[in-house]
């Protein structure tokens, strides 16, 4: 099944006292091209994720997005002051003294000193965050590629009846040529036939003419070539592969036979077919270019 460039993905999961966002999109691009934003801190992640995401992703400009919101102290650690909460404390007995004060020194009124608490930053468990970050990118990359694929989907449907109507138009021509030679033929022949004024008329010197005029505008050479590239058409959608730039490079094979058609035919009925499949190739051109 083909997939498109284009996708969205959006995962969210709050653990470990973390709240995870990873968000995914992508547009099209000639190659793959990966812009993934993350915190400053946990910047080694970056590497992981890209990896992570080649590895499901083969083509198209792709932006990552990864938060991680720690709840309140989740990542911090309080820790005391002891050299802080001894010069205090003693601060405070000497002013009991000092002034004969009610001794009601308590843990409470020391801790109303908050310079006598450290909050420090816990250092990070950079594997446990990994596990827990991929967790949320891996359900990110689901979606995302489940949207490419539904929008593969529907322009796999649309190249497959693109492709049988201009097998049907190869079709049309190859069933033309014939006749054009024959109307050729007949029309020299009536020709001659009047310039000789009932003269004997040289049946091998027409027979030649036709001939020659024949091979000039023969394309079955080339309608059987379409065909070829029609069913290889066929086989690399159905391949279950990334098909972009194998489609890409097979449509203009097909637009180089077309051409090639259109300059060898001088019948009406066929350079109108040759119109038609131009069209359609464009089509083709521009819907191939949204796929992976």
């Amino acid at each position: 099944m083909l997939k498109s460039m284009t996708g969205y993905g959006r995962r969210e999961t709050v653990t470990d006292g973390k709240k995870i966002l990873v968000e995914i999109k992508s547009v099209n691009h000639r190659y793959s091209d990966y812009n993934i934003k993350v915190p400053r801190h946990l910047g080694y992640l970056e590497d992981k994720i890209r990896k992570c995401a080649a590895d499901s992703v083969t083509r198209g400009k792709i932006d990552i997005y990864v938060n991680v919101d720690y709840f309140e102290t989740a990542d911090k650690e309080i820790t005391l002051n002891k050299e802080l909460a001894k010069s205090y404390i003693d601060a405070l007995y000497a002013l009991r003294e000092e002034f004969n004060l009610t001794d009601d020194i308590t843990v409470t009124s020391v801790a109303r000193n908050p310079e006598i608490f450290k909050s420090e930053r816990v250092e990070e468990d950079e594997e446990a965050l990994w596990k827990n970050v991929k967790e949320v990118l891996d359900g990110a990359l689901s979606d995302f590629i489940a949207m490419r694929a539904r929008e593969g989907e529907r322009i796999e449907k649309d190249l497959c009846e693109r492709i049988e109507y201009m097998c049907a138009l190869a079709e049309k021509v190859d069933k033309r040529s014939p006749e054009t030679v024959k109307e050729y033929s007949d029309r020299l022949y009536e020709k001659i036939k009047e310039v000789l004024d009932g003269r004997e008329i040289d049946e091998g010197r027409i027979l030649t003419e036709v001939a020659i005029y024949a091979d000039k505008v023969a394309v079955n050479e080339e309608t059987v070539r379409l065909k070829s590239h029609f069913d290889e058409f066929d086989t690399i959608i159905r391949s279950g592969e990334p098909a972009g730039r194998r489609l890409d490079f097979l449509i203009q094979e097909i637009n180089r036979e077309v051409n090639t058609i259109g300059s060898k035919a001088s019948d009406i009925e066929i350079a109108k077919t040759v119109v038609t499949l131009k069209g359609e190739i464009e089509k083709l051109r521009e819907q191939i270019q949204n796929i992976e």
